[in-house]
């Protein structure tokens, strides 16, 4: 008899033919995610759940599904939303997918540091409006990049890969961590500071760490004070590292020059939320890992991670145990 598995998003074929082909899949087949009471009633008495971060994967939810759930494959590498601890303590596998969206996700923080320093979005309003009538000595001018300095808070994969792309704009480059060493940062062209250090000297201060209890809210009206008045934010690891309230206040009052943030805290974010009015504010909708080539990658770790676990074989990538 086959596993009873759900599938909670619809993801690319590469991850979702492997998952029917061994697997009696119940899919949310709906471009919206599940209200979370759907998602009670869909996994009761499923052998593997195969979810997205726009899920909340709690205890709860773990309990409901019934004690025969062996794996939970998250198709992302986060994993935030998930009670990794209740499903550990019950002997369920979680899995992610690290490592596979790295470049991607360093192509798009470069991406939109360009985007802000160069006022991009800005510059494409002011010609669909009509305000383009001359070349203006004055208009529109943004920041250069070569000779400035890169903070990259969190030099894991990411920060590595935004670092080797940075350099080739002729970025300085200075890296925080809490278990960063000397070694790690020069490997990549970086200097290891404290965040103190680090956000006093970047011209351009670059996140990339997990979300944890102690990053929540790393940014802040504190840290943000810390920051140049010309310099520029940019988050693309989780929308509630950076407290939202505060930059609004930093970006209106000319604490900091600008922000380009691929995620925000909440998501989606509202279309009527304060920052979208801020014109030096570029926000784009989650899209860090929004590539064919990617997702694909994506879908099928998703799913030989599923697969593995709801067969009693280890998960090529599980998370590490949190019990």
């Amino acid at each position: 008899m086959q596993a009873k598995v759900f599938v909670t998003r619809i993801i690319p074929d590469a991850g979702l033919e492997p998952v029917r082909a061994a697997c009696a899949a119940d899919v949310w087949d709906d471009r919206l995610p599940a209200p979370y009471d759907t998602l009670i009633e869909r996994v009761r008495g499923v052998d593997g759940i195969l979810c997205s971060i726009t899920e909340r994967i709690d205890a709860n939810l773990i309990e409901a599904a019934g004690p025969q759930l062996k794996v939970i494959s998250q198709m992302a590498v986060g994993y935030d939303n998930i009670d990794v601890a209740a499903a550990q303590a019950r002997g369920i596998a979680v899995g992610h997918t690290p490592g596979v969206l790295t470049e991607a996700t360093a192509d798009l923080t470069l991406a939109l540091l360009l985007a802000a320093a160069r006022r991009i979005p800005e510059s494409v309003e002011y010609i669909r409006k009509g305000e383009w009538r001359t070349w203006e000595p004055q208009t529109l001018l943004g920041h250069d990049l070569a000779g400035k300095t890169l903070g990259i808070v969190g030099l894991g994969r990411i920060g590595k890969a935004v670092a080797k792309r940075a350099a080739g704009f002729e970025l300085r480059l200075i890296a925080h961590g809490p278990r960063l060493t000397d070694a790690e940062a020069a490997a990549v062209g970086a200097v290891r500071v404290d965040l103190p250090t680090l956000l006093r000297e970047a011209d351009f201060v670059s996140l990339h760490t997990p979300l944890t209890p102690e990053t929540r809210h790393l940014i802040n009206p504190t840290t943000l004070a810390q920051m140049k008045p010309t310099a520029i934010l940019v988050n693309t690891t989780r929308g509630p590292v950076v407290d939202q309230t505060a930059l609004y206040d930093a970006l209106t009052n000319g604490v900091i020059s600008g922000a380009a943030l691929d995620v925000t805290d909440p998501e989606p974010l509202p279309a009527d939320d304060p920052l979208l009015t801020l014109p030096n504010v570029v926000i784009v909708p989650h899209i860090g890992s929004a590539t064919v080539g990617t997702r694909n990658q994506m879908a099928r770790i998703a799913a030989d991670n599923l697969i593995a676990g709801v067969n009693d074989q280890p998960l090529p990538h599980a998370v590490p145990a949190q019990i």
